[in-house]
């Protein structure tokens, strides 16, 4: 559910949306469908990516699709992100900047927002821990580590 003036709106459809850098060096917005098949929202993600920082243009999907954003500053370490609330940065918002590598592990800390009306504290844990157990598991979706 998404808040959307005065109302709250349920979606049936889901969208991540990501930050691509594009050939000029500047940036573009590419919305993917959400898949659960980790290989088919892989394929999709290297696709519209590809597409988008080649050809220099937003891919939104329609108003249809509840969008979760999520960005990679990878040029800096971040260790988190405020972003004042404006009334149209409703959806939830993932964030994450250079990975950290310390002496037998790396860190990847991430900034998570989300709008009161949409969970709890308790539900953002939730989210954040599935989060961390994906990250964990990622060399067994990649297929390897040389992918």
């Amino acid at each position: 559910m998404l808040p959307v003036g005065n109302e709250l709106i349920q979606y049936d459809a889901l969208a991540i949306n990501t930050i691509v850098k594009n050939r000029k060096g500047e940036i573009n917005s590419c919305d993917l469908l959400f898949s659960e098949d980790f290989e088919t929202f892989k394929q999709e993600y290297l696709t519209y990516t590809t597409q988008v920082s080649q050809s220099c243009t937003d891919r939104d999907l329609s108003a249809d699709y509840m969008v979760i954003g999520t960005s990679a500053i990878t040029e800096t370490e971040l260790d988190t992100v405020i972003n004042i609330y404006t009334g149209f940065f409703n959806n939830p918002f993932v964030i994450w900047g250079r990975y950290r590598k310390k002496l037998f592990h790396y860190s990847l800390p991430v900034s998570f927002q989300f709008h009161h009306t949409q969970m709890d504290g308790a539900q953002a844990g939730i989210f954040l821990e599935n989060l961390q157990n994906s990250i964990n598991h990622c060399d067994s979706f990649l297929g390897g580590e040389n992918e």
